[in-house]
């Protein structure tokens, strides 16, 4: 246990404060406070996962766990962000589907290639950070609902932003994917190649 590794279990711990902030009763707080408050719990948090690897490298307390860890809380936080958004309708089920989904599928392919030694074919890419990006940002304006400028809102914002986010996940996973099947075959080994050619005529 180090500074970054309780910085990502702190983000794990805001979830659920971020989840009952959209559901706390108005006499408590109204929903206006309620989601600008969970807005700015969920770009709280985004802000550790920043912080959290920059003090990994600079402190060097860079751990297995730490580096299991960090990911999961991410997915964990965009995904229940992602859920509250469809209960109180500010985002289609089926792009949170899709997001969700991609998730699952690319963590699968991860354990997977990490168990055959091939981590290095799908490690993160670009794209994949250039969609995160587009989750991280378009998430809090779509959480909270006020006006920007005259006819814009933080939803209309947030809107366009989480449907490029949708695109780039899907092109990010089939990227991936790819990557994952079309990896070089590693060279044979010295005894294989010694056995080879004991039994060659």
């Amino acid at each position: 246990m180090n500074i970054p590794t309780l910085l990502t279990w702190s983000r794990i711990a805001l979830i659920p404060v971020l989840v009952a902030m959209i559901y706390l009763p108005e006499n408590m707080l109204t929903a206006r406070v309620a989601q600008i408050a969970a807005a700015g719990i969920f770009v709280m948090s985004a802000l550790t996962d920043w912080l959290d690897g920059y003090l990994a490298r600079k402190l060097k307390q860079q751990t297995s766990f730490g580096a299991f860890l960090d990911p999961v809380a991410d997915k964990l936080l965009v995904c229940a962000a992602l859920i509250v958004l469809v209960h109180i309708g500010r985002l289609h089920s089926i792009i949170a589907i899709v997001i969700i989904g991609r998730e699952i599928a690319v963590s699968a392919l991860r354990e997977w290639m990490a168990q055959v030694g091939q981590s290095k074919s799908v490690a993160v890419a670009s794209i994949g950070k250039l969609k995160t990006a587009c989750q991280m940002v378009a998430i809090p304006f779509l959480l909270c609902d006020f006006a920007i400028i005259k006819g814009v809102t933080t939803v209309t914002v947030g809107t366009p932003l989480i449907s490029v986010a949708a695109v780039l996940t899907v092109w990010s996973m089939v990227y991936y994917i790819r990557a994952a099947f079309t990896r070089p075959k590693p060279p044979p080994s010295t005894a294989t190649v010694r056995v080879a050619r004991t039994v060659a005529p």
